[in-house]
Order: structure tokens, then sequence, then C-alpha cells
């Protein structure tokens, strides 16, 4: 997984539109802005729905503080859209269908469950500063209290 002070991987990926009219966002063109970038398993799942509600109910804060916040997984921008429209969600979702992103991000590992072993996305955070270092991570991230403590962190970089 990447660490702090490490320069964050650049990626162009297809993104929600939420209003902006573009479908695709390239991280590096966010500078000097600070990022939240997190990484989910999959759409429309318990925690993953409670952490873009969380990260939701704080944009205005986070926009406060200078910070845009993004949710990568690799489901469809099709399946991110719906998501996106059921739930109300006001953060940009990314899909990283190849999981090249999340290789590169060291997010992309094995699991099990029940006996049986198989790759997906280990739930993580990285709030990358305005010139694109990794300022904080947030391994096996705990959902619960996650975005205020990552809103929290992202004050402190303004």
């Amino acid at each position: 997984m990447r660490a702090i002070g490490e320069t964050a991987p650049d990626f162009t990926l297809p993104r929600t539109d939420n209003g902006s009219g573009e479908s695709a966002l390239t991280l590096s063109a966010l500078r000097p802005q600070p990022v939240v970038l997190y990484f989910y398993p999959k759409d429309d799942t318990p925690g993953c729905t409670t952490e873009a509600l969380d990260f939701t109910r704080l944009a205005g804060e986070f926009a406060a503080a200078g910070a845009v916040v993004i949710g990568i997984s690799k489901d469809t921008p099709a399946k991110h859209e719906k998501f996106c429209a059921k739930h109300g969600l006001g953060v940009i979702l990314v899909s990283d269908e190849a999981s090249d992103t999340c290789e590169r991000y060291g997010t992309w590992v094995e699991k099990s469950m029940y006996g049986r072993t198989y790759m997906g996305i280990e739930r993580a955070t990285f709030l990358i500063d305005g010139v694109g270092t990794i300022a904080r991570v947030w391994p096996k991230v705990k959902v619960k209290g996650h975005a205020e403590e990552v809103l929290e962190a992202a004050r402190a970089l303004a």
C-alpha cells in the first residue's frame, strides 16, 4: 500500500457526472486542491453505502476545507450513476474496472471469506495534498466515524 510522503499515482478514469458535464477525471488536474481518495469494494452494499452517505453528509465541510472527495471501485460508470441516484450521493465516483489504479495504490488484495480466497478492494482512504503527495493513509478502514476523521485531517492540511 502507498505510504505517507509518496507521490500519489496519477490516473484518468470514467466518473459520475454529478451535474459537471464531465465524463472522466484526472487526479493531477485537481491540483492544487487537496483530494480525499477513498477505495471501497462495491456499490450499494451496506458498508459502502454508509461510507458514501457519510462523505456526502460532510461534502459541504470538505468543500469549505478546500478538499474534493472521490470514491473509487471496480463498478461500472452506469452502476455508479444508479448508486448515486438511488442514495442522493454528493461525492464523485470513478470507475477502475481494470483495477489498474487499485493495484498502483495497493488496495487490490487477496481477501478471504468463509474459507474462500479471492481478489478484492481493501477499503482504504488516502489524503493527497495540493502538490500530489500522500499526506495521510487509512488502511483497512472501519466505516463508523471514518469520514469525520478524514475531514479533520483535511482541515489540518488547509
